[in-house]
C-alpha cells in the first residue's frame, strides 16, 4: 500500500514538474521575462522617498508613509519597446502608480523620477489606466477623452493591467478593457519603477498598501503581440507638426502648415500682417508690443470659414499674458481699433493677468467662453488642468449643431448651445450685447489674436463634420 502511494506521489510530483517545466518553455518561447522573481529587490532600486517596500507571498508590497516624497521601486535596467503586465491590488484612498519610459538622474531635480506613469488610483474621478507625465508635463491621456475606460478599475480588487510601448505608441489596457490610446515620442527609454505616492498630511492613509503580483515583460516580436485596439477609444497625439495614419483618417488635418501664411490673413485686410507675427521651427508667434489689443501686427484669421468642426491648438504663455482663440468670427462687425469679434476660447496668465478679475465670477479666465461662461473642470478632478506659464497647453474646441465645448489639456471646461435661450441670455448681460446674433451666425472664420502679448502656437489642426 505505501509502496503503491509512493509510486502515484512520484507520478503526481512527475506531473507537476512537467507542467511548471513546460508552461516555463511556453513563457520562454512566447518571449515573455519574469520581471520581479517576487524573492528579492536584487534587479531593483528604491529612488526618491523612504516609504517601505516588501515581499510576502511572491508579492511586492508597498506601504504609505507619512513626511516622504513618492517612492519609486525601480528596476536598474532601461527599457525601450516592451509589453508590460501585471495585477495590483490597491487600498481604497491610496494612489500610486507604475512609471514606465521614465529616468533619474542629477541633472534633472537632484535624481527625482520623471516621465511616463500609468495610473492607479480608486478616486471618483476613475482615471486609473491613463497616462500622467510625472514631474515634467502632466496629464497627458485624462479618461476624461475615454468614459467606456472610466469603469475597468474594480476598487477592492486585484486588476489586472498591460502597457504596451511601441515606437510613440502608447495603449493601456485594465482588465482587458483599454485604457489610453497615446501617441507621444517624447522620450523612448528608461526605467521601470513602482510607485507608492505620498500621502501629505493625510494621516487616514498612512499604513496603506499597494501590492503586485505576476509581473511579466517582452521586449521581443511585439509586433505580433500587439494587442487589438478598441477603435472606439479615441487617439491622443502629441507628436509635433505631424499626423497620425488615425488622424488623418478621420478627416483631421492642419489648419497652419508650420512655415507659410498660407490659408490665413488680417481680420482687417486681405494679406497677412507685415509684423507682429513670426514663424520658426513650426510655431507661430505673436510677438510682444506692450499689451495693447490689435495694435501691431493685429488679429489673424483664417481665409476660409468653419461651422461643424473639431479644432486642436496648442498654445504657450510668457508670464502676464493675454491671448484668445476665437471662432464664428464675423471681421466685418469690427473694422475700428481693438480685436475682430467672435466666440472666445480665452488664452490667459489668470494669476498676473488683470482681466482673469474682470468681467463675472472668472469668465475671463483661460479656457473660459470669454465674457460669457466660467471655465470650470466638469470630472470632479482637482482644479483646473492647467499646465502653467512657459509650459505648452492645449486647447480643443468641437462645436456639431449648435452644440459647443472647450476642453482645455483633455480635460472640458466649459459646454452650451450657442442656439440656447440661455446663451442669448448670457450675450445680453455681456460686452457683446449690442452684437445682433452674437455667436450664432451659421459659419464663421477661426481667429488668433494679438493682444500685444508674446503667445506662441503650434500644432493647429482642425476636422470638419
Amino acid at each position: 500500500m505505501n509502496i503503491k502511494i509512493n509510486f502515484m506521489t512520484k507520478q503526481f510530483l512527475g506531473f507537476i514538474l512537467f507542467f511548471v517545466f513546460l508552461t516555463t518553455s511556453i513563457n520562454a518561447q512566447d518571449g515573455w521575462q519574469v520581471l520581479f522573481n517576487g524573492k528579492d529587490f536584487s534587479n531593483f532600486q528604491q529612488l526618491n522617498g523612504t516609504a517601505t517596500y516588501k515581499i510576502e507571498n511572491g508579492e511586492m508590497i508597498g506601504i504609505s508613509k507619512m513626511n516622504t516624497p513618492n517612492s519609486f521601486m525601480a528596476t536598474k535596467k532601461t527599457y525601450g519597446d516592451f509589453i508590460l503586465e501585471f495585477d495590483v491590488f490597491v487600498e481604497n484612498g491610496l494612489n500610486s502608480g507604475v512609471q514606465f519610459r521614465s529616468l533619474s538622474n542629477k541633472e534633472f531635480q537632484d535624481g527625482r523620477v520623471h516621465g511616463y506613469q500609468c495610473e492607479i488610483e480608486t478616486s471618483s474621478r476613475k482615471w486609473a489606466g491613463g497616462i500622467y507625465d510625472e514631474a515634467r508635463r502632466g496629464w497627458l491621456y485624462p479618461l476624461t477623452r475615454n468614459p467606456k475606460g472610466q469603469n475597468a478599475f474594480v476598487p477592492g480588487e486585484w486588476n489586472h493591467y498591460r502597457i504596451e510601448a511601441i515606437g510613440s505608441e502608447i495603449n493601456t489596457w485594465i482588465n482587458d478593457i483599454q485604457c489610453a490610446r497615446l501617441v507621444d515620442d517624447y522620450t523612448l527609454e528608461g526605467i521601470i519603477a513602482f510607485q507608492v505616492h505620498a500621502i501629505g498630511k493625510e494621516t487616514e492613509n498612512e499604513g496603506k498598501i499597494v501590492k503586485w503580483r505576476n509581473i511579466k515583460i517582452k521586449t521581443d516580436n511585439l509586433e505580433a503581440s500587439r494587442k487589438q485596439i478598441d477603435t472606439d477609444v479615441t487617439e491622443i497625439s502629441y507628436l509635433n507638426n505631424k499626423l497620425t495614419e488615425n488622424e488623418i483618417r478621420r478627416g483631421w488635418r492642419f489648419l497652419w502648415d508650420g512655415s507659410t501664411t498660407n490659408g490665413w490673413r488680417s481680420a482687417k485686410s486681405d494679406k497677412f500682417p507685415e509684423k507682429g507675427w513670426s514663424m520658426a521651427d513650426g510655431i507661430l508667434k505673436v510677438e510682444s508690443s506692450g499689451g495693447a489689443e490689435s495694435r501691431n501686427g493685429g488679429d489673424i484669421v483664417t481665409i476660409n470659414t468653419f461651422d461643424n468642426f473639431e479644432l486642436s491648438v496648442d498654445f504657450k504663455l510668457t508670464e502676464g499674458a493675454n491671448s484668445g482663440i476665437k471662432y464664428f468670427v464675423d471681421p466685418e462687425l469690427n473694422k475700428g481699433e481693438g480685436s475682430a469679434i467672435g466666440l472666445e476660447f480665452q488664452v490667459l496668465d489668470d494669476k498676473n493677468h488683470p482681466d482673469a478679475k474682470e468681467g463675472k465670477n472668472g469668465n475671463r479666465t483661460v479656457g473660459s467662453l470669454y465674457d460669457l461662461i466660467r471655465a470650470e473642470n466638469t470630472d470632479n478632478s482637482r482644479g483646473k488642468n492647467f499646465k502653467g506659464i512657459n509650459e505648452w497647453n492645449n486647447a480643443r474646441i468641437v462645436s456639431k449643431d449648435g452644440h459647443v465645448e472647450h476642453w482645455l489639456n483633455q480635460v472640458k471646461v466649459v459646454e452650451f448651445d450657442r442656439n440656447s435661450q440661455i446663451f442669448r441670455a448670457l450675450v445680453e448681460k455681456s460686452k457683446y450685447e449690442s452684437y445682433a446674433k452674437f455667436g450664432q451666425q451659421p459659419s464663421g472664420h477661426i481667429l488668433l489674436q494679438d493682444h500685444g502679448d508674446e503667445v506662441t502656437f503650434r500644432n493647429i489642426k482642425i476636422r470638419e463634420f
